[in-house]
């Protein structure tokens, strides 16, 4: 299934039906009042979260939704049927928005949670209702109200509790794949993920934890470089962040450069980003020199008193000590 994030879509909720213009007409009755009923209220578009849904793709090809009118009201003090509700299901995680004023309309993070993306119009009154002692046979009535239309966003977030950070090709979805029972597309070349990734790692009897993992970042990711823009909102609800960083990487000034480059660029993107916890990790670890390697980069890291832990995801080097030191860190969060 193609994985989509986005999608703009027009929505209609149904116009107010309209009031109705009736009189009584009975066989002993010759001056009967009044009796128009009122119309019926226009349906509203509801946006409502399932779990069964795991990508905007089918937004993108259903783009128009419209609700449908209320009944107009009739003689004999009969009101109008209420229009029916068209309902839109999204994943858990998308962000609806008005797409002209850029509003939140509503965050859709649990099971059936709803959003009314646009209101049905109310029905109008019936001539029944404008009796009084001064007017005893009105010969108007109302029309009903228009329902609310608009061009709404959706933005489907991640939701996840650890998000993989790390630039292009430094073992991010090679790590997912050796921890959980993910399986990303994996290759020796930078951008091999395009999409992002979801796994549940199991850690002893609790219910283990959710990782994302999003492609890789790169300068300028804050701008919309490499889709950066796309890829970092999926670690916007993340508890920590994993920092990959490939020492083997050839262009590369060092680890610590490394980190700073992505960290600019999270704070660039959002200063809430930055600030989230992270645990730092040297990938590849089974490669000659790595642990020269590893011991040299680690010196800048060890200053600033950040943990580095060293791993290979093919051997398995280092992965318990990993998986047990985000157990820890979300516990210690949780409990916080």
């Amino acid at each position: 299934m193609k994985f989509i994030d986005e999608a703009t879509i027009y929505v209609k909720a149904g116009d107010g039906g309209r009031g109705c213009v009736s009189f009584r007409r009975e066989k002993y009755v010759p001056r009967g009042g009044p009796d128009g009923g009122n119309g019926g209220k226009g349906g509203d578009v509801v946006v409502r979260a399932s779990e069964n849904r795991h990508t905007l793709l089918d937004l993108k090809f259903n783009q128009h939704w419209k609700a449908e009118r209320g009944g107009h009201g009739a003689g004999n003090n009969r009101t109008g049927k209420n229009g029916a509700d068209v309902e839109i299901a999204v994943p858990l995680g998308t962000v609806v928005r008005d797409a002209d004023s850029g509003e939140v309309l509503g965050d859709l993070t649990a099971e059936g949670q709803v959003c009314i993306a646009a209101r049905g119009g109310i029905g109008g009154k019936g001539n029944a209702h404008f009796k009084s002692a001064t007017q005893q046979a009105p010969r108007f009535a109302q029309e009903g109200m228009p329902g609310e239309e608009r061009r709404i966003t959706l933005d489907l977030k991640l939701l996840a509790d650890v998000g993989i950070i790390g630039l292009p090709n430094a073992g991010k979805s090679t790590l997912i794949a050796s921890i959980s029972a993910a399986r990303p597309k994996i290759a020796d070349y930078p951008f091999t993920t395009l999409i992002p990734n979801l796994g549940v790692v199991r850690c002893g009897d609790d219910d283990g934890f959710v990782v994302a993992d999003i492609p890789g970042l790169i300068e300028g990711a804050h701008r919309g470089t490499g889709l950066g823009t796309r890829f970092l909102r999926h670690v916007e609800r993340t508890t920590l962040l994993l920092h990959i960083i490939d020492l083997s990487r050839a262009e590369s000034d060092g680890a610590w450069e490394d980190f700073q480059t992505i960290n600019h660029e999270l704070a660039s993107f959002s200063p809430e980003l930055a600030e989230k916890p992270q645990i730092v990790v040297f990938s590849k670890n089974d490669l000659s020199d790595a642990a020269e390697r590893a011991a040299r980069e680690q010196e800048p890291f060890t200053r600033e008193g950040i943990p580095v832990i060293s791993i290979s995801a093919v051997t398995g080097s280092g992965l318990k000590e990993l998986v047990g030191s985000i157990a820890r860190k979300l516990a210690e969060r949780k409990a916080g």
